[in-house]
């Protein structure tokens, strides 16, 4: 089975990741940052960085999702490919951070590579408000996201709303996470195992 979690910058995915994966005993799959060659320069230069920082994300991802085909485990990962087409690509492109020319050839290979992608069985969605990211980002204490401004984080969050309302590619659970504690909270991770479990089981 493949889970993915989906959310913006800060909504406790990675978290969530760990934590259900060794609830059911699947394999994670982390975002890979601190190997990431162009974030530290991204938040630095966004405009100059946008395009090497996307392809970069992209291949990763496609490179994961073909090692779950391969391996043919029970895997949770951590953010999709989709979010790097449809939420952080055409975010960046809107505020002139990336220009259409690069935009263009991004989507190019996107849509090359998509014909090649099988969607996770289920999508969890954990959905935020803005002040609740700006609290578990200065939380975390990652130096290179310092410079995330809240305008920034707004737009995100609403592509993401659009994205997932309009999302059809499998099983989607969506889970409000601004009053939620499911890293120290047993309750509230119980929560969230209650929504997924009658799809984990059904597979």
């Amino acid at each position: 089975m493949h889970i993915a979690i989906a959310g913006n910058i800060g909504s406790g995915k990675t978290t969530l990741t760990k934590k259900l994966a060794k609830h059911y005993k699947f394999t994670p799959q982390l975002e890979e940052v601190d190997d990431n060659p162009y974030l530290n320069n991204f938040y630095k230069d966004m405009q100059r960085w946008s395009f090497n920082l996307q392809i970069y994300f992209l291949n990763s991802r496609f490179k994961q999702i073909n090692e779950i085909k391969r391996n043919k485990k029970n895997i949770i990962q951590d953010r999709t490919i989709y979010e790097d087409a449809f939420i952080f690509a055409p975010n960046l492109h809107s505020m002139g951070l990336m220009t259409t020319k690069d935009y263009e050839n991004y989507m190019d290979i996107f849509k090359t590579l998509k014909e090649f992608i099988t969607p996770p069985d289920l999508l969890i969605y954990l959905s935020s408000s803005v002040p609740h990211l700006v609290e578990q980002i200065q939380y975390r204490g990652r130096n290179y996201e310092d410079s995330i401004q809240v305008g920034y984080l707004n737009r995100l969050n609403e592509r993401y709303e659009a994205w997932i309302s309009g999302y059809q590619e499998g099983k989607l659970v969506q889970i409000d996470v601004d009053d939620m504690n499911f890293e120290k909270n047993k309750s509230d991770f119980n929560k969230i195992i209650s929504q997924i479990d009658p799809i984990v089981k059904s597979k």
